[in-house]
């Protein structure tokens, strides 16, 4: 089961319905995409659920906040998981893709940690190419 699939999955069609917020379970690592999409502008905010799964006994999500225009159109125009279980991806960072005309991103998992293509490319990393967000 590929939990980065489901929450890219739940990201997706939760934009597509224009809703304000989506949950999924926690992992170390979906965090750490999250904080790169942050950065590069693709969500408002995300949140560990840890301090509300303690009160109820539930297990630990996050909770993800999605960012529109103001034209209520979602920032997310696509979102796509690229290395699979199955099938992984590694590219050297001179050969990384560049999406939509450099509008889009890449999230990296490298040495140093998960990046973005853009900071990949100036630390001169290669890595596993995780997902493209446009």
């Amino acid at each position: 089961m590929d939990t980065i699939a489901n929450m890219l999955t739940s990201i997706r069609n939760a934009s597509l319905k224009n809703k304000e917020k989506t949950e999924f379970p926690f992992s170390q690592v979906k965090m750490n995409i999250l904080g790169v999409l942050k950065e590069e502008g693709f969500i408002s905010n995300y949140k560990n659920m840890k301090d509300e799964a303690d009160k109820s006994g539930k297990k630990l999500t996050i909770r993800v906040m999605l960012k529109y225009s103001s034209d209520k159109k979602p920032v997310i125009n696509g979102i796509k998981r690229v290395s699979k279980p199955g099938l992984r991806v590694y590219r050297p960072y001179d050969e990384m893709p560049r999406i939509k005309a450099a509008y889009g991103v890449n999230v990296i998992s490298t040495s140093k940690g998960i990046m973005s293509d853009r900071q990949a490319r100036k630390e001169k990393m290669g890595g596993e190419v995780l997902c493209q967000v446009w």
